[in-house]
């Protein structure tokens, strides 16, 4: 049986401080070639997700600490929603269909969530980003991820 106890997120969330990605994770899945990869992730609020998604794969997630916005995409980079998710919300957790682009945006340090999606994981094919989005590490990613933070919907980023 594995336990996840508070003691493992909150050292999830001291490594996302101290990663230059500013996340961490943590694999419950035994292999990238489980049918259902299953991992907890820790982020500071300016670690930034790159819109993405998920080729022909569903992903389900439930916010377990602090709390983040969801947003999804059209093709283009329009904001089509925008949801907060976790801590203070209503909201606890979200299923994303199938080749839906999307982007996480943590709202405070330390937020966690725990997902679940379809495997087997491939680095290659597992997660598609936007070419209309600036790349993790680049440095225009901060400015894009500013504008991702204040995008709302109908507007369109890029």
């Amino acid at each position: 049986m594995k336990l996840i106890t508070a003691e493992l997120i909150n050292e999830l969330a001291i490594k996302a401080a101290a990663s230059p990605r500013r996340r961490s994770h943590y694999n419950i899945h035994e292999s990238p070639s489980d049918a259902i990869q299953r991992l907890f992730v820790a982020s500071m609020k300016d670690s930034y997700f790159r819109p993405h998604r998920h080729p022909g794969k569903w992903e389900f997630a439930t916010v377990i600490s602090g709390s983040f916005d969801i947003i999804v995409f059209d093709d283009s980079g329009r904001v089509t929603e925008r949801h907060s998710i976790g801590e203070g919300t209503g909201i606890t957790a979200f299923e994303m269909p199938a080749d839906t682009w999307h982007a996480w945006i943590p709202l405070s340090d330390g937020s966690a969530f725990l997902e679940f999606k379809q495997g087997p994981y491939d680095a290659k094919t597992s997660s598609e980003f936007a070419t209309w989005s600036v790349a993790e590490g680049t440095p225009e990613a901060p400015a894009f991820a500013a504008k991702l933070r204040s995008a709302k919907t109908g507007t369109t980023v890029e």
